[in-house]
Formats: C-alpha cells, structure tokens, sequence
C-alpha cells in the first residue's frame, strides 16, 4: 500500500465535524427512493485516480446521493455524468460514466479530489468545515508534489479553500491572492526552486451550471484539454 492509499483509508474514518458526520449519515440511512436497496458508502469520501498523477482536480464536496452513497468522487450523479464524459473525450478517462467502484473506470494521469470530503447539507460547507478538512488536503497535495504539474479547480469556493492548501503543501501563492473565474491560469512556483505547477479555474460542473449553459461540454473540454497538456499528458483534440 502506497502512501497515498493510506491516507485515503484515514480520510475515511474522519469523524471531525459533528453536523457533516450526522448529516452524511442520516443520508445513508434514510435514503433516496431510487437507491432504496442500495447500502450507502456513507463516511467522507477520499480522492479518487493514480498515486502519481500529473493533473489534479479539485472540486467542492461529495453529492449527498452521489459520492456519498457509492463511496468514489463524482460517482452517481449527474455532474459526475458530466465530468467524466469530458475527461473520456479528452483521452483522461477509459470510459464516460461512473456508476459504481467497480465500474471498471481508470483516469489517465489525473486524481480528482475536494478540499471538503463529507456531503453537507445543501451542498454548503461551513468555513469552519473547510478549513477543519484543508489539512487532508495539503497532506494529499505533499504526496502528489513529486509528479503534480497542473491543478483544475472547479467553482469559486474550491479555489478558495485550495489557495491555502497550495501554500502549506510548498508553492508559493502570489499576493493578492488570485480570483476566480472561469479560464483562470496562475502558475504557483515552488518553494525553493522545487517545481512548480499551472492553476486553472473551471465553473463547477454543477447541475446549475450545466443546465443553464453557464458551463458547456466544450468549455469544460477546452480547460481539461489545456490542463492536461501542461501536465504532459496525452490529450485529444486542440489545445488552447
């Protein structure tokens, strides 16, 4: 067992904020009528992709009836449906769902994780929340320092929370600090001349977003294709 499996196994036993802990569980027990015979995952979900991935993706939080109940990132719901079908056409992905963990889905060279690891109510974690879960994150992001070379943040609020993580995990945040917004690209400079890596902003792949256009299939393509050829990644299509 790698180092970043281990990690993952002690993120899953994370019992640090009462109301996420309740509320993530009440889920698994009360249920949605359409998973009525499914036993839910129902604990914070660790990330998901190879211990030496190239690109990363952050998001927000796992979906209440989505990653909480099947136990793996942006799995179970629609915009997981979304994602992975961009990362599929892009040539990051073997397939273009995620249904279950053993749906056979492998990422090519990308780990996709969050900085808020337990569903919370209305998809709203608290700050106190963020900030109690970012320590999971700067030690994931330690991990992946040796081979990371890009990072796609997905929404305002993962861009937010992930900006500290940066700094404590070893590249140097510019001051001011960035702001967010959609084709957003920072490069974060390694502390001491270690390597350094390309920050991209993407409109979360939220149904709000996606059912409204705000975020299209393309535009979503255009930033993973972007990212994953800074990354040194095999990428299909252009790049821009």
């Amino acid at each position: 067992m790698n180092a970043l499996s281990e990690l993952d196994l002690r993120i899953a036993d994370c019992r640090a904020c009462p109301r996420l802990v309740d509320w993530r569980e009440e889920v698994a027990r009360v249920k949605r009528a359409a998973f009525a015979d499914w036993t839910y995952w129902g604990r914070p979900v660790p990330g998901f992709g190879p211990p030496d991935a190239r690109l990363l993706i952050i998001g927000l939080a796992p979906a209440a009836h989505g990653g909480n109940r099947t136990g793996r990132m942006f799995t179970g719901d629609r915009s997981g449906d979304v994602l992975y079908q961009a990362l599929y056409d892009v040539g990051l992905a073997n397939q273009p769902t995620a249904t279950t963990v053993d749906d056979g889905l492998a990422l090519h060279g990308v780990r996709i994780t969050s900085p808020v690891h337990c569903a919370p109510p209305e998809n709203k974690p608290t700050p106190e929340e963020r900030d109690t879960c970012r320590p999971w994150l700067v030690d994931e992001l330690r991990l992946l320092r040796p081979t990371l070379r890009a990072v796609v943040v997905l929404g305002a609020f993962g861009w937010q929370a992930a900006l500290p993580a940066f700094a404590a995990a070893g590249w140097t945040v510019p001051r001011p600090r960035p702001v967010f917004g959609h084709g957003t690209r920072v490069r974060l400079d390694g502390v001491d001349g270690g390597d350094g890596i390309d920050l991209f902003g993407c409109f979360h792949v939220s149904q709000r977003n996606t059912f409204t256009g705000k975020l299209t299939p393309e535009m979503l393509r255009d930033v993973l294709r972007t990212a994953g050829a800074t990354a040194g990644l095999a990428v299909r299509g252009e790049t821009g």
